[in-house]
């Protein structure tokens, strides 16, 4: 395994062998899907970038001190299952030395790949998604592997349990889908005006969980910088605060923070996504 020249948190932490680094960042430069606005693909360099500013420090404990690798970007260059493939490689790769794979996108489609790897290991686990749309369409634009259609592979093609933060735009097919594949569902609108729920996670969900944070999850007012903001979303420590309830009494064993479409005259968004990446890090 071969690190990306651009290391996560490169200022703060020192380089180790990936068998001595609990966390293994996959970089996946994927935009295929896109709907409306462009620039995933930019995605996951402009975070590690941003990741230099961080403080190892995070105001009450030290996640990086556990290491962190980072690949080499996934070839994103090829048709949508190849690259399916070679995230669930990927991904793989990581889970074989029993470590944590955080994806990087890049687009919310990735995720299906680092999903299937983890099927195989852990059989079935509980998926958190944070997101302002439902992705549960079966397909989108004439594609099952589109970035509106990755929640849906998940529950049918997969069958993994859901529940689904912050959601806050999504047609009729997803209402219905919700129903049918037995989705829990906490949509921005309740979240936003409501505290968090005791009953945030089904009692009966299992005690593995991975994070899919979408950053159009949260307001446009905090990561304005994504293919499809919507207004009404979630705030930083209500985020942070969820993602925590989601995990009690449970285990994180992976995440993935994605559909960063960074501009060039910017680098706020590119920085939230890292001190994200690093705060979801924290819940290990």
């Amino acid at each position: 395994m071969q690190e990306y020249h651009n290391r996560f948190l490169d200022s703060e932490v020192e380089p180790r062998k990936p068998e001595d680094c609990l966390f293994h960042i996959i970089p996946v430069p994927y935009e295929e899907s896109v709907s409306y606005g462009g620039g995933t693909a930019k995605g996951p360099e402009r975070i590690l970038d941003a990741s230099d500013q961080l403080e190892l420090f995070n105001g009450h404990s030290l996640p990086g001190e556990q290491g962190i690798f980072t690949h080499l970007p996934v070839d994103c260059n090829a048709e949508p299952e190849t690259v399916m493939q070679r995230i669930y490689e990927a991904t793989q790769k990581v889970l074989s030395l029993n470590k944590i794979p955080v994806l990087l996108g890049g687009e919310h489609s990735i995720t299906y790949g680092a999903l299937k790897a983890l099927k195989e290991k852990y059989g079935i686990f509980g998926l958190v998604q944070f997101d302002a749309h439902a992705d549960l369409r079966n397909e989108y634009l004439g594609s099952k592997w589109s970035h509106a259609s990755v929640m849906r592979r998940a529950v049918d093609d997969l069958g993994l349990p859901l529940v689904q933060l912050g959601n806050r735009a999504f047609c009729y097919e997803e209402y219905e889908a919700r129903k049918k594949y037995n989705v829990t569902s906490w949509d921005a609108e309740y979240l936003c005006q409501n505290p968090i729920p005791e009953n945030l996670i089904p009692q009966d969900f299992p005690k593995n969980i991975f994070i899919t944070f979408d950053v159009d999850g949260l307001d446009p007012s905090i990561i304005p910088d994504t293919g499809t903001p919507v207004a009404g979303g979630l705030t930083w420590y209500q985020s942070l605060n969820l993602a925590k309830q989601a995990v009690k009494n449970r285990k994180l064993i992976g995440f993935d923070v994605v559909e960063l479409a960074p501009r060039e005259d910017s680098v706020l968004s590119d920085f939230i996504s890292a001190q994200l990446t690093y705060a979801l890090m924290d819940l290990v």
